[in-house]
């Protein structure tokens, strides 16, 4: 009988990309089901052996589409900071519970190797902490008020509000917390949800319309519930904006020195179906039912705001009762995004207590602003929706290349094969960088290398494949050298006295312009890389 602890680390068969992650683990010799046997005694380089090991294969189980189509590029690996706190996070939680379960054994490994995992936790957080200013003179007064609500409603937080610096309101730890610990707990009684238009007398019409979403419904709700001065909200509504400030209120002149981006598409398209939307359902129904409708409340800009306000705050919750709903959360809106967040599993009711905790995946200090992940989103997403671009590099600020290729990639030694999408982000080519894909997507060279006819790419570099590799490098370079003409720069803009609009326009253009310089510099080296492999062969010939 083996003595020790097995854990089972499991890969989902309803994951999306199971295929491609199955044939990833078993190239590092895993399988989809992999149990890892821990001695009941571990030395240190057995338990820094043990805990690679696993953090290996839940690096590869937590991995997103846009990770696994950049993970090849120069064997740089797969892993965004925060994929790598979700892997410890996974770790840790499955080592707690093989703690649970031997309570009456010896568990000296497990406590271990709990440790030494919340030890790295610590040193990942470390290195992203992010030193915060706050304004002393802004006063919180609404805030403060709607947290006391909150609190006679039964929330609790160990979290103030302020003002930072270059992010708006934001929630301020008011004391040290660790890996685990719950920042902030809102009772399910004060979210707003379709629930509160189901006992509406709103719903008895807006049932009867063909198409109508709960998330419609709650936002038309919301547009006349926040000038009701009884309404039990009254503390929520006070401390929202007038003004969202997202893309979908930008100006003329922000919109126009997009021309170009693809933030202009997705802010027009976007609001264009908005405004297709409103226009199906007002004036009729302002018309039809005055008094639950009245008209100067369900004007074209109260839409909009209630559509930014429905974008930029709501979140998707799983209640008790296993239905999924989109919700506005009072208090929990003042968590800002960031690229590395503390909170990152946090859309689910406890049964328990019938409450949202937001239970830390990271520690964060005292004084700190206390961050989640409002998911994995583009920059020019994040601003159309809810008006801010994250400090740092965002990993999902991808170019979607629009192409079609009929033979699409089939290579056996490649494990990310038959992808239907292709994309670029920024990353510049190195000396050590693999030399078959030039510091840009194995994915996007393997299926044009196909396209083209190209034998399959071997380590044994041949004239014939090299040439082909210069003609593509030749041609993304001619895409992208257009696409950054397009990009005109905007050094002529007044940064201080310009809107804020045009100034996070401006911001938006610098930041695809970075990614298209990047990508032109992988290109050029690629080819100059070429050329000399093919200036070598023809010496030897």
């Amino acid at each position: 009988m083996r003595e020790g602890y097995s854990i089972l680390l499991e890969l989902s068969d309803a994951d999306p990309f199971f295929d491609k992650k199955k044939r990833l683990l078993n190239d590092m010799g895993f399988d989809v089901k992999e149990i890892v046997h821990i001695k009941s005694s571990l030395d240190r380089d057995s338990l820094s052996t043990t805990l690679n090991q696993m953090l290996q294969i839940a690096r590869i189980i937590h991995l997103d589409e846009v990770e696994l189509y950049f993970g090849q590029i120069g064997g740089l690996g797969f892993y965004s900071p925060r994929k790598e706190m979700e892997a410890q996070n996974f770790i840790l939680s499955l080592i707690k519970s093989a703690l649970s379960h031997h309570v009456r054994m010896q568990t000296h490994a497990l406590q271990d190797l709990r440790d030494a995992l919340i030890n790295r936790i610590h040193e990942l957080g470390t290195e992203f902490k992010v030193e915060n200013k706050t304004d002393i003179n802004y006063k919180c007064d609404k805030e403060k008020c709607l947290l006391q609500w909150a609190e006679n409603n039964g929330a609790k937080t160990r979290l103030q509000i302020a003002f930072v610096e270059g992010a708006g309101r934001g929630a301020i730890a008011m004391e040290d917390m660790e890996v685990g610990d719950i920042a902030m707990e809102i009772p399910a009684s004060i979210t707003i949800s379709e629930d509160l238009v189901y006992k509406s007398d709103m719903y008895q019409v807006l049932e009867k319309i063909d198409g109508m979403s709960s998330e419609t419904m709650s936002l038309l709700w919301c547009m006349k519930e926040r000038h009701n001065c009884n309404s039990q909200f009254k503390m929520y509504f006070d401390t929202l904006p007038e003004n969202f400030n997202t893309g979908l209120s930008f100006g003329v002149e922000a919109i126009m020195a997009l021309d170009g981006t693809l933030l202009f598409e997705e802010i027009m398209q976007a609001k264009e179906h908005l405004r297709v939307q409103y226009d199906e359902l007002f004036p009729a129904l302002s018309k039809d039912h005055p008094d639950i409708f009245p008209p100067e409340l369900y004007t074209w800009e109260q839409f909009l705001w209630a559509c930014e306000l429905w974008y930029s705050n709501s979140m998707k919750i799983m209640f008790a009762d296993g239905n999924l709903k989109t919700c506005l959360i009072p208090v929990a809106g003042f968590l800002n995004h960031s690229l590395h967040p503390h909170i990152v599993h946090y859309g689910k009711i406890d049964s328990t207590t019938n409450s949202l905790k937001f239970r830390l995946s990271r520690p964060c200090s005292a004084g700190e602003q206390c961050c989640l992940s409002y998911g994995n989103f583009s920059g020019s997403h994040l601003i159309t929706f809810y008006g801010f671009l994250p400090q740092g590099d965002n990993p999902y600020d991808v170019i979607p290349l629009d192409f079609e290729v009929d033979q699409v990639d089939t290579m056996v030694e490649c494990p990310l094969s038959n992808w239907t999408t292709h994309m670029v982000r920024g990353t510049l080519l190195s000396e050590n960088q693999n030399i078959f894909y030039y510091g840009l997507p194995s994915p996007l060279l393997d299926c044009l290398r196909s396209a083209r006819s190209q034998m399959p790419f071997t380590k044994t570099l041949i004239k014939a494949n090299m040439e082909v590799d210069k003609e593509i490098l030749e041609d993304l370079q001619s895409t992208f050298n257009a696409m950054m003409e397009n990009l005109s720069d905007m050094d002529s803009v007044d940064r201080e006295s310009s809107s804020w609009d045009v100034k996070l326009a401006s911001q938006f253009k610098e930041m695809q312009r970075r990614i298209v310089s990047s990508i032109l510099t992988s290109c050029s080296t690629g080819i100059k890389l070429v050329e000399h492999e093919l200036s070598k062969c023809k010496a030897e010939e």
